[in-house]
């Protein structure tokens, strides 16, 4: 029997301590080596993000080893996140800072050198996209200015506050439309390298509209790249398209950081929460990600707001917390994880709310087998549901119901399991096709005392193992 799945080694945790909602920790020079890799799947990560706007593809491919070799080792299921770069919007390199005040005029122009051409350089393009009226928000939105002017590659601004500008900051265009041109040369050999890799998940940056996830679906498609789609929503027009790109994409991601700067501060909460609720509704996983628990990346120690932070994205939802600069460049990595699955743990245990279930944007069978699983599981009260998958559908259905009863996918594909890591409160196991491979995992998971005589489960099944879209068997089971 093959034996490739979270508890490989039998963790011999009981499953009302398994956590519903998942972590995925960055890699970045504060981790880059097998021992703190491991140690951050030890310690709760439940996917891994590599982001390609730093680093080779030799790291990468190092990194993905030692990736896959830890999670090994531990027993677990971790999904690959390839984070691609999207358009460089940043100012280029000069001396010194340069003081803007307001109402002054400044230009901006690609690539050029600032001593010579009196116009600050940028390391993208500009003058292509933007038009007449439109904003550029730099510097974190720390300099407001809007476009009076577009001629012969220079774009003319008109400082909106005082401030000062320092080399390689970004720059935020949230009136701009990119016209699908998301996805730039560096992505594509990004790409290229992915497909070759065991990556789970491709992250587009500076998503737009769903037409930038039809491109890339089409892209990966032709290089058969076998990756599912994170969407991460970054923009103003992103936000405004949300539930377009939701019902398209196959995981979308609140980054909040840019997100916030082209979005008031004051609606980053109420778009997070109803991001979350259309992934329920198309039975599309969440991310939350940005500054979670940044204050860790020099105390060792959260803040009390970070908390309530992590612990609102668990109350309302969320399928999994992103950590970002905490575990790649801070100094307390593997402190950040745990603490995030502390508040994690706790809050799902001590929850005084629920959280509430969208009615499914579609009827469809495998909506319909979803809802009965749910309902019969809540009418036993079942111990454990059960469900097996070869595309992990049936998995990410049943968890976009949000039930508090452990949710078990059994499947035979290992790329399966490894992206059901990120999903809401799924455990994964990988076990040969078979007619009765629920029945098998039952068993197993009694003998290893995770299930105990007299426990309730419902299992869903298909009469064609091994077969998308064949789950059509519900059971009810009372163990002995």
């Amino acid at each position: 029997m093959i034996m490739v799945g979270i508890n490989k080694h039998s963790n011999k945790k009981p499953l009302k301590e398994w956590t519903r909602t998942k972590i995925i920790a960055t890699v970045g020079p504060s981790t880059d080596s097998f021992e703190a890799i491991r140690n951050l799947i030890a310690a709760g990560a439940n996917g891994i993000r590599l982001n390609f706007s730093h680093g080779t593809h030799d790291e990468r491919t190092r990194q993905i080893g030692w990736i896959r070799q830890a999670a090994d080792e531990l027993g677990r299921e971790v999904a690959i996140i390839q984070d691609l770069q999207g358009p460089k919007i940043r100012l280029g390199d000069f001396d010194g800072v340069i003081e803007v005040k307001k109402g002054q005029s400044l230009t901006l122009k690609y690539n050029v050198d600032y001593k010579t051409s009196g116009h600050v350089p940028t390391q993208y393009d500009l003058s292509e996209k933007v038009k007449r009226g439109e904003r550029i928000m730099i510097f974190d939105g720390r300099i407001k200015t809007v476009v009076t002017a577009v001629r012969e590659g220079v774009v003319y601004l008109e400082v909106l506050n005082d401030g000062i500008l320092i080399q390689r900051k970004g720059l935020n265009v949230p009136d701009t439309d990119f016209g699908g041109d998301v996805i730039t040369a560096k992505d594509r050999a990004d790409l290229v390298y992915g497909s070759n890799q065991d990556i789970d998940y491709v992250a587009l940056s500076f998503v737009q509209s769903v037409e930038d996830i039809l491109s890339l679906r089409k892209l990966l498609a032709g290089m058969n790249y076998k990756a599912r789609i994170i969407a991460k929503i970054e923009t103003k027009a992103a936000a405004d398209n949300i539930e377009a790109i939701v019902a398209e994409s196959d995981v979308v991601m609140v980054a909040r950081g840019d997100l916030a700067v082209e979005t008031p501060a004051e609606s980053i909460p109420i778009v997070q929460r109803k991001i979350i609720g259309l992934g329920q509704k198309y039975a599309t996983p969440t991310i939350v990600a940005t500054q979670m628990l940044i204050s860790m990346t020099q105390e060792l120690e959260p803040s009390r707001a970070e908390v309530s932070d992590v612990a609102t994205a668990v109350l309302v939802g969320a399928d999994c917390l992103m950590l970002s600069d905490e575990t790649a460049s801070g100094n307390y990595p593997i402190e950040s994880v745990k603490t995030m699955q502390r508040i994690i743990r706790y809050t799902e245990s001590n929850s005084p709310l629920s959280v509430t279930f969208n009615q499914p944007a579609a009827a469809t069978v495998q909506v319909a087998i979803s809802e009965a699983v749910m309902t019969l599981a809540k009418a036993v009260d079942a111990r454990a549901i059960i469900a097996e998958t070869r595309s992990g559908a049936t998995a990410i259905n049943i968890s976009s119901m949000r039930m508090n009863v452990p949710l078990i996918a059994v499947t035979n594909d290992v790329k399966t399991a490894h992206r059901l890591a990120i999903v809401y409160g799924v455990a994964a196991y990988v076990r040969p096709a078979d007619k009765s491979a629920a029945t098998k995992l039952t068993d197993w998971l009694r003998e290893e005392h995770f299930l105990d005589k007299g426990d309730i489960v419902v299992t869903a099944s298909g009469q064609q193992p091994g077969v998308v879209g064949t789950t059509d068997t519900i059971k009810v089971r009372m163990l002995d």
